[in-house]
C-alpha cells in the first residue's frame, strides 16, 4: 500500500458497524416515527430559497424512497443504542455507521436515484467554495466519495425529530433539520486529513485543513509573555477528550484576558473554521458559543507536545468553553475533533 495511505490508527475502522441491525429495530423505528409524527420543521431562512434541494428536503425524500428491506439496514430509532453507544451520536476518527460492505454508498445496495440524492445531500451540507477542497480530501484519504462511506437515518424525516448521518475515514457529518435541540451541527463531528502520509512533513503540505493551524498559530505570535505562558501547555490530552466541562476548570489562556486585537483574529480564526460548512451550521456554531457567553468564556490552548519538527509551530491546539469543544490535533497528521452545544448538560458520546 502507498505510503500516503498508510495510517495505523485510521486504516482499521474502530467497527465497521456499531451493532447488528435486526427487523425487531426496524419494526422499533417505524413504530417510535409514527407515534412522534408531527409538523416537519421549517428550513432557515438562508434556505428557503433552495427548499427543495436542501439537505434537509433531501433526507426526507431518500427516506420514503427507501424500500422495506433497505430500512431494516439503515434506519433506526431517534435513541437507537448499540454496545451502550447511543449510535446517532458516537464520533470517532475512522468508523462506519452501517455495514460498508452491504450498504456501502458504492454498492448496489441503494439505487442510481438515491446515490444522486445521497451525494447531492453530502454536498449541500458543505460551503460550495470548499468542494475541490473535500474533494481531494476524501481522494487522498478514502479513494473518493463514495467508496468507503455509509450512512444512517435516525427518527423519521418529516417528523418531529430526525437525523442522517454520514461516516468513513476521516469523516462524521450530520444533518437534522435542526430538529436535535442545543447542539451546533446536530451532534459532535469529525474531519481530518493526511494529505501526504500517516506522518506529514513539517508544514503539512497540501493539507487542506492547515491553514486552521497557521491561523492560530499566528495569534500566539501576537501574545505576550504572560500570556504565551498560560497558553502554552506541555501535554496535550486525549484528542478524542471532546465532552464538555461545563463549570470545571479549563486550561489555557482565558480570551476575556486578550487585548482587542488578539480578540479580532481570535474571530478570524473561528472563522476560518466554520467556513467549510454551510451558512446554517455556521450561524448554528455563533449561536451556541453566544448562549454560553462568547468567546470571552472560551480558552486558548497550544500544547508543546506534538510539535512536528520541534520548530515552535504548534500542530496541536484547542478552544474550549463550557460547551464548546475545537481540538486540533496536527500531528502526525491532521485530525480534528468538534463538539458545540449552548448548554454543558447536553448529553453525546463524545469522550471525556
Amino acid at each position: 500500500m502507498p505510503d500516503r495511505e498508510r495510517c495505523p490508527e485510521c486504516d482499521v475502522p474502530e467497527v465497521e458497524m456499531l451493532g447488528k441491525v435486526t427487523r425487531r429495530r426496524f419494526v422499533q423505528a417505524a413504530s417510535a416515527g409514527a407515534a412522534a409524527m408531527a409538523l416537519p420543521r421549517v428550513l432557515r431562512a438562508e434556505d428557503s430559497a433552495a427548499d427543495a434541494k436542501a439537505p434537509e428536503s433531501l433526507v426526507k425524500k431518500l427516506y420514503d424512497s427507501l424500500s422495506e428491506k433497505q430500512k431494516e439496514e439503515i434506519c433506526f430509532t431517534w435513541d437507537y443504542t448499540d454496545d451502550r453507544k447511543v449510535l446517532r451520536t458516537h464520533v470517532s476518527n475512522n468508523w462506519q455507521i452501517t455495514a460498508v460492505k452491504s450498504c456501502g454508498l458504492g454498492t448496489e445496495f441503494y439505487t442510481r436515484d438515491q446515490k444522486d440524492m445521497i451525494e447531492a445531500w453530502f454536498w449541500g451540507l458543505y460551503n460550495k467554495d470548499w468542494h475541490d477542497r473535500i474533494r481531494k480530501q476524501l481522494q487522498d484519504d478514502a479513494q473518493g466519495y463514495g467508496k468507503q462511506q455509509t450512512i444512517a437515518i435516525f427518527g423519521k424525516p418529516g417528523s418531529e425529530k430526525f437525523e442522517m448521518v454520514m461516516t468513513g475515514r476521516h469523516l462524521t457529518i450530520r444533518c437534522d433539520g435542526n430538529t436535535t435541540e442545543h447542539v451546533a451541527f446536530g451532534g459532535p463531528i469529525f474531519y481530518g486529513h493526511a494529505a501526504s502520509g500517516f506522518t506529514e512533513k513539517i508544514g503539512h503540505p497540501d493539507n487542506i485543513f492547515w491553514p486552521q493551524a497557521v491561523k492560530a498559530n499566528e495569534l500566539y505570535k501576537m501574545l505576550d509573555g504572560k500570556q504565551r505562558e498560560a497558553a502554552l501547555l506541555e501535554k496535550m490530552p486525549s484528542e478524542s477528550a471532546v465532552a464538555f466541562k461545563g463549570k470545571e476548570k479549563i486550561s489555557g489562556l482565558p480570551v476575556s484576558e486578550m487585548s482587542k486585537d488578539q480578540r479580532e483574529h481570535l474571530q478570524g480564526v473561528l472563522k476560518l473554521l466554520v467556513e467549510p460548512y454551510r451558512l446554517s451550521d455556521q450561524q448554528e456554531v455563533t449561536k451556541c458559543l453566544e448562549a454560553q457567553g462568547g468567546l470571552d468564556q472560551v480558552r486558548l490552548s497550544f500544547f508543546r507536545e506534538g510539535d512536528l519538527g520541534n520548530d515552535g509551530i504548534w500542530d496541536v491546539w484547542r478552544l474550549e468553553g463550557p460547551s464548546f469543544v475545537w481540538h486540533f490535533r496536527g500531528t502526525p497528521h491532521v485530525h480534528v475533533w468538534v463538539n458545540v452545544a449552548d448548554d454543558p448538560s447536553v448529553a453525546t458520546n463524545a469522550k471525556g
